[in-house]
């Protein structure tokens, strides 16, 4: 079955960009936790627990009164929701015959009694699940969103959700005068890129440190005189003073050059940082001095290989913040 375009796009419950599993009112044999978990499920045939067969993902027991479970998560990077993602995989004769998801959008951190009891959004209905599978519903509510709940009727094991989207940050969580432009939790986006063979893009601007090579941008291997690249679009348009590439895990497949470019409009681009010489497993940082403003970045390494991180730090200008405040309100 091919996936839809929108599972491309980053996933924003994922515990690697902050999420976290607030609640659950069942989690009697497998916890709750498992359900934003990175990795992709496992199973291990013959391994039980005191409970019985231990799954990778979260799992309530039997019902035997009306009714149906239920689990909040908190994304780790609000935003738009174009889709989610329930994914049953290992649960064959235990997984839910259907389930639901509703969205809700808050300021601070309310309790899941507080929760609880506020007005939520229906953006999946109740639909059927298949089991061992990975079950895709698109979503057409344009508003940002905070936390998901997840509903199972009855009850039963789902081993992943994943909720994939476009972030949008809260200009008041922000220093606009001070950030990076290219971070994907302050509204920027990858645009395009020549290879994603090993991984995506969309990790170089992750928030926080890559823990390992998988959660970098690695292309495959070049057998031409080319070189691999991607844009970005930034968070908005700004002037970038300090830009860091990081090779963080990336040994015997860092890029050996890269280079940056800034755009205004994504289609005429000027140099930001000439192609310079990369180290293996280091984390470059490089002043920009005589940066100009631009709305667009676009790195080419060459020829090929790894990277962990990009940022761009800078300042946006009045435009940019406008850009940020917009995209913040055409959400509420």
């Amino acid at each position: 079955m091919e996936r839809p375009k929108w599972t491309n796009e980053p996933e924003l419950a994922s515990r690697r960009v902050g999420g976290g599993v607030l609640w659950a009112n069942d989690e009697l044999f497998a916890e709750r936790e498992n359900l934003i978990k990175p990795a992709e499920p496992e199973f291990r045939p013959w391994n039980f627990g005191h409970k019985g067969q231990i799954y990778d993902g979260w799992e309530t027991r039997r019902r035997r009164e009306p009714g149906s479970d239920a689990a909040i998560v908190r994304l780790g990077l609000p935003g738009v929701v174009e889709g989610v993602v329930v994914n049953t995989a290992f649960f064959t004769g235990n997984y839910p015959p259907a389930a639901s998801v509703e969205a809700l959008s808050v300021v601070g951190y309310p309790s899941p009694a507080e929760l609880s009891e506020m007005d939520w959004q229906t953006i999946v209905p109740r639909s059927p699940l298949a089991g061992d599978s990975e079950n895709f519903f698109e979503v057409t509510d344009r508003r940002r969103f905070t936390h998901i709940r997840l509903t199972i009727h009855p009850d039963g094991g789902v081993a992943r959700l994943r909720v994939h989207g476009t972030p949008v940050a809260d200009p008041r969580l922000l220093d606009l005068g001070s950030l990076d432009l290219a971070a994907l939790e302050n509204g920027a986006r990858i645009t395009g890129a020549s290879n994603m063979f090993y991984s995506s893009p969309a990790n170089l601007i992750a928030p926080g440190d890559a823990a390992v090579m998988g959660e970098g941008w690695e292309t495959a291997r070049r057998r031409d005189d080319g070189n691999d690249w991607v844009t970005i679009a930034l968070a908005g348009t700004g002037v970038p003073r300090l830009a860091e590439l990081d090779t963080t895990h990336f040994k015997g497949n860092a890029p050996g050059w890269a280079a940056l470019s800034g755009s205004a409009d994504g289609e005429e681009w000027f140099e930001v940082l000439p192609r310079t010489r990369l180290q293996p497993d280091t984390r470059h940082r490089y002043p920009l001095a005589e940066a100009r403003e631009l709305a667009h970045l676009r790195l080419d390494i060459y020829p090929d290989g790894g990277m962990a991180r990009l940022r761009l730090h800078g300042r946006l200008t009045a435009a940019g913040r406008e850009e940020v405040i917009a995209r913040f309100r055409a959400g509420a």
